[in-house]
């Protein structure tokens, strides 16, 4: 088992991984060799393409790690339950924002270690924009090849903003939404709520539908690095490694549990 990661090795592989969707989204002849999964979830082209990409480099960085990928052959729970630390990984985020050509979509790759995310990775190809996080020195937001930016949520106990799904939604995020001291929602897709809740631009994200974990372990790992939880309702922290890899409903919002009255929001 590898004692290290070299986070920036994992930077290189999400950024050449985002760069190898880029050269398929931007060819305006591709039709992106859309499939349906068994879940009737699409699949591309280019979610193959980064996956194959990111388990050679991922192997090649630490090969006694295991690596559980969206795109992958998804190893039994009888086995995987033995493991004290893999790689979750999701080749592409948002793949229903990638065929609509909106931009709103990532590369994520986190480590599981102990059923817990302690680093985190996500690449925005289309804004060439990383954020990454880990257990020893916070969360960071980084243009490849300049100096990353450390990032912090913000603490404001008053006039958040909310995020959601631009392709799923649910009356009952709302009345969990309405819990809370905000006063404006913006649909995003794919891991970048989390990256706006962790830089400050955001306070809460509420998802009800179904995720899976390879869907939020990056996001949560930079999230909880910056200041913030990420919990399911019953106020348990979104585990790895279970049983089933299907995630509970969950709330990510900044870390503070003091609140104006109704009157002062």
């Amino acid at each position: 088992m590898c004692i290290t990661i070299d986070i920036n090795s994992v930077l290189d592989i999400a950024v050449a991984a985002g760069h190898a969707i880029m050269t398929i989204y931007d060819d305006p002849e591709q039709d992106f060799n859309i499939t349906s999964k068994e879940d009737s979830s699409p699949l591309t082209i280019a979610d193959q393409v980064s996956h194959e990409l990111i388990y050679k480099g991922l192997t090649k960085l630490c090969p006694q790690i295991p690596i559980i990928s969206e795109e992958g052959k998804h190893t039994p729970y009888e086995v995987r339950k033995n493991w004290a630390s893999y790689w979750c990984v999701d080749p592409l985020d948002g793949t229903k924002e990638f065929i609509k050509r909106n931009g709103e979509f990532t590369v994520n790759i986190a480590l599981i270690h102990k059923q817990v995310p302690v680093l985190g990775v996500i690449y925005i190809p289309t804004q060439n924009l990383l954020y990454y996080g880990d257990s020893t020195s916070g969360s960071w937001k980084q243009t490849p090849g300049e100096e990353p930016l450390q990032i912090k949520a913000d603490k404001s106990t008053h006039d958040w903003i909310a995020v959601g799904s631009r392709s799923h939604s649910d009356s009952d995020e709302d009345e969990v939404v309405n819990q809370y001291p905000v006063v404006n929602f913006v649909a995003v897709g794919s891991s970048i709520k989390f990256c706006m809740i962790a830089e400050g631009k955001a306070h809460l994200y509420f998802r009800s539908g179904p995720t899976m974990e390879w869907d939020t372990a990056a996001g949560q790992a930079i999230a909880h690095f910056s200041g913030c939880t990420v919990e399911t309702l019953a106020g348990q922290p979104l585990f790895y490694n279970k049983p089933s890899m299907l995630n509970d409903s969950f709330l990510c919002k900044i870390n503070t549990d003091v609140y104006e009255s109704e009157e002062g929001y």
